[in-house]
C-alpha cells in the first residue's frame, strides 16, 4: 500500500509558459548578439570618421538602441513567468508598461545629459542609434516569421 503523503505526491508540474516564450528568448539572444556587433561596427566607423568622438558616439548609439529595444522583449519574457497568477493580465501590462516608462524617461534623461558633450559626436550617435533600431526590427520580423507557433495556443 502506498502512502498518499509521500514527497512524490506533493511534486508539482513545472509552470507552463506561453508558447510564445521560446520565440521571445530567441529574439532576445539574437538582439544581444546584434547589439554587440553593432557596437563594434559603429565604434570602428566612428573612429574612422572623427576618431575618439566618433567611436564613442557610434558605440553609445548602437548600445542605447540595443539595450532599450531589448528591454521590451525582456520585459515580456519576464512577465510571462506570472502566467499562472490569477491576476496575470494586470501583472503583465504593469511590467511591460513599467519597462516602457523606464525606457522613455531614461532616453530623455540620457539625451539631456549627452547633449552638447565635447567627447561625443552626435551624428555618429544618431547613426548608431538608427542602425540599432532598424536591425532590432529586422531581427524581430525574421524571428517571428521563421518561428512555428501553433494556431491554438496554450490549451489546457
Amino acid at each position: 500500500m502506498s502512502n498518499p503523503a509521500t514527497p512524490e505526491s506533493f511534486e508539482q508540474e513545472p509552470s507552463p509558459m506561453p508558447t510564445s516564450q521560446p520565440i521571445l528568448l530567441k529574439a532576445l539572444r539574437w538582439g544581444i548578439l546584434a547589439t554587440i556587433l553593432l557596437v563594434l561596427l559603429f565604434g570602428g566607423i566612428g573612429w574612422l570618421v572623427t576618431e575618439d568622438r566618433g567611436m564613442t558616439g557610434g558605440a553609445m548609439g548602437a548600445a542605447f538602441a540595443g539595450i532599450f529595444l531589448m528591454l521590451t522583449v525582456g520585459s515580456i519574457a519576464f512577465a510571462n513567468r506570472f502566467v499562472e497568477s490569477p491576476i496575470y493580465v494586470p501583472i503583465f501590462f504593469g511590467i511591460v508598461m513599467g519597462a516602457w516608462l523606464v525606457k522613455f524617461i531614461g532616453f530623455i534623461v540620457a539625451l539631456l545629459i549627452l547633449r552638447g558633450q565635447p567627447w561625443l559626436d552626435p551624428r555618429m550617435f544618431f547613426f548608431g542609434l538608427l542602425a540599432g533600431v532598424i536591425v532590432s526590427l529586422v531581427i524581430d520580423v525574421v524571428v517571428v516569421t521563421k518561428s512555428r507557433l501553433p494556431y491554438v495556443s496554450d490549451p489546457r
